[in-house]
């Protein structure tokens, strides 16, 4: 079971701050996520993916109990 972490913006349009996920793929976790959280589809282009604190392909096969943060962009003052 893999957990996603929201933040920020992110957080906002999904309507929540963490859930969990059997998506195979990350890629095929973008799409869930998109059908799952609508208002999130406009801004996930833009935010970085992470796994487990890196960023990896959406080919990249989630193994079990990894963590996804879910970080749109910040700006920085």
């Amino acid at each position: 079971m893999t957990t996603v972490r929201y933040f920020a913006a992110a957080e906002d349009a999904a309507g929540v701050a963490t859930e969990t996920t059997d998506a195979a793929t990350l890629g095929a976790l973008r799409s869930e996520l998109v059908d799952e959280h609508p208002a999130l589809g406009p801004i996930l282009g833009r935010c970085a993916l992470l796994v487990d604190g890196t960023r990896v392909a959406d080919d990249f096969a989630f193994s079990g109990a990894e963590t996804v943060d879910v970080l749109p962009p910040f700006a920085g003052g």
